[in-house]
C-alpha cells in the first residue's frame, strides 16, 4: 500500500502532516545552528507566549479568508483596543478597584467586536471591498490609538490584568499544569473512543486500529511533552517550574471555541459555504450579508483579545502595539493551509502556521539576523506558501 493510500485510510490531512514535518525540521535546524539554545525550556516557553497573540488572531483570520475577504486592520485594532483598555485602567476607572481589570477587558473586547461589525457592515451592505475598508481601518485605528493619549505610554496596569500576558507570574504552576495536561489527555482519548463508537453506530467504517492508536499516541506525546517543557522552565532564583503560561491557555480556549464554531454551528457551515460558492450559498437561503458582518465581528473581538494579551505582557499601553501584526496573522493563516481563493481552511492549521512563523522569527533573532533580512526571509516563506496552495488547487482541479 502506498503512502498516499495509507494517509487516506487514516484520514490524515497531507498538508497538515507536511506542516508538522516542516516544523520539526525547522526546529532541528535552528537548534543545531543556535547551539541548543532554541530547544531550551526557556526559549520554548517564550516561543509559546509569542505565538499566542498571532495564533489568537489567526483563528479569526481563517474565517475571514475562507469567506473570500481579507482584514488588514487587525494590527491597528489590536493597538487601539489595547490602548483603550490601558487608559480605562489607569485614567477612567478607580485604579485600586478589584473590578477595574475585568471591566476594562470586557469593554475592550466589546469595542473590538463593534469595530469589526462596523467594517463588516461597509463590506456587506455598502459593497465596499474588504481590502479598502480594512486598509482604511488600519490607518484610522492606528491614528486613534495615538489620539487616545497624544502618543503617551500608559502605565501601570492592574497587577491581575498583567497575568494575562504571561510575565513573571503569568503561568499556572507545575501542579495545575500536570492536572490540566492529564485532563487534556483523558479528553482526547475519550473523544477518539466516542467518535469510533459513533461511526460504528451510524454504519460507517471506523479507522484502522493502527491509525487510531497512532493518532492517540501522537496526541498524548504532544500534550505530555508540552507540559513537561513548560514545567522545566523555572522561576528566577528558584527551582520552582512556571508551568503553562496563561496566554497559551487563552489560545487553546480560543482555538477550541473557533473549531467548534466552524464544525458544529450553522454559522460555521455558512461561512465555508459562502467561501466555496457565494452565489449558490445565497440561492440556498444563506443570509450572506449578515454572515459577513458576523465574520468581521468575530475578527474584531479576537483582535481585541490579542490586544489584551499584548498590553498585559508589556504592562503598559504603547502606540507601537500591533504594528505589522496583520501581516503575521495573514501569513499564519495562509501557511496553515487557508486558501486565498476561499472555502478551504482550518483552525488547527492556522495555529500551526503561527508557530512556524514565530519559530522562524525567534530563531533568526537568536542567530542575530537583522530585522530587514528577517522580513525578507519571512516574505519569501509567505510567497512559497501561497505558491504551494495554488499548485495544490490546480492539481485537485486537474484530477
Amino acid at each position: 500500500m502506498s503512502l498516499a493510500q495509507r494517509l487516506r485510510e487514516a484520514e490524515l490531512d497531507p498538508r497538515l502532516l507536511g506542516m508538522g514535518i516542516a516544523l520539526v525540521a525547522i526546529w532541528t535546524v535552528l537548534d543545531a545552528t543556535t547551539g541548543g539554545v532554541f530547544l531550551s525550556a526557556r526559549n520554548l516557553y517564550n516561543l509559546a507566549v509569542q505565538s499566542s497573540v498571532v495564533g489568537i488572531m489567526a483563528t479569526g483570520m481563517v474565517f475571514v479568508i475562507v469567506a473570500r475577504h481579507i482584514d488588514l486592520s487587525v494590527g491597528s485594532v489590536l493597538g487601539f483596543t489595547g490602548m483603550a483598555m490601558a487608559v480605562m485602567q489607569t485614567e477612567w476607572l478607580p485604579a485600586d478597584a478589584g473590578w477595574n481589570w475585568p471591566v476594562s477587558l470586557a469593554a475592550g473586547i466589546a469595542l473590538g467586536t463593534a469595530i469589526g461589525a462596523w467594517q463588516g457592515w461597509w463590506v456587506a451592505y455598502r459593497g465596499v471591498p474588504a481590502f479598502v475598508v480594512t486598509l482604511a481601518g488600519l490607518l484610522m485605528f492606528r491614528g486613534g490609538a495615538y489620539l487616545l493619549t497624544d502618543g503617551r505610554t500608559v502605565a501601570p496596569l492592574h497587577a491581575t490584568f498583567q497575568l494575562i500576558g504571561g510575565g513573571l507570574e503569568g503561568s499556572i504552576g507545575t501542579t495545575w499544569s500536570f492536572l490540566l495536561g492529564g485532563l487534556a489527555i483523558l479528553a482526547t482519548l475519550a473523544s477518539r473512543a466516542l467518535r469510533r463508537r459513533s461511526r460504528r453506530r451510524h454504519g460507517f467504517a471506523p479507522l484502522p486500529l493502527w491509525a487510531e492508536v497512532g493518532r492517540c499516541a501522537v496526541a498524548v506525546a504532544i500534550i505530555a511533552g508540552f507540559v513537561m517543557v513548560m514545567n522545566a522552565y523555572t522561576r528566577p532564583r528558584s527551582e520552582v517550574g512556571r508551568g503553562v503560561p496563561i496566554p497559551v491557555l487563552i489560545l487553546i480556549a480560543t482555538a477550541l471555541a473557533m473549531t467548534l464554531l466552524s464544525r458544529t454551528t450553522r454559522f460555521g457551515r455558512y461561512v465555508f459555504a459562502m467561501g466555496g460558492n457565494p452565489e449558490a450559498a445565497a440561492l440556498s437561503g444563506v443570509d450572506v450579508k449578515r454572515v459577513t458582518v458576523g465574520v468581521f465581528a468575530w475578527m474584531g473581538g479576537l483582535a481585541a483579545l490579542a490586544g489584551a494579551v499584548t498590553t498585559a505582557r508589556l504592562a503598559a499601553g504603547t502606540n507601537s502595539m500591533g504594528t505589522l501584526a496583520e501581516l503575521s496573522t495573514i501569513a499564519a493563516a495562509v501557511i496553515g493551509g487557508t486558501s486565498l481563493a476561499g472555502g478551504v481552511g482550518s483552525v488547527p492549521g492556522a495555529i500551526l502556521g503561527a508557530v512556524i512563523m514565530q519559530s522562524l522569527e525567534n530563531g533568526m533573532v537568536l542567530l542575530g539576523v537583522s530585522s530587514a533580512l528577517r522580513q525578507v526571509l519571512i516574505g519569501a516563506v509567505l510567497i512559497g506558501a501561497v505558491w504551494l496552495d495554488s499548485a495544490m488547487r490546480r492539481r485537485r482541479t486537474s484530477t
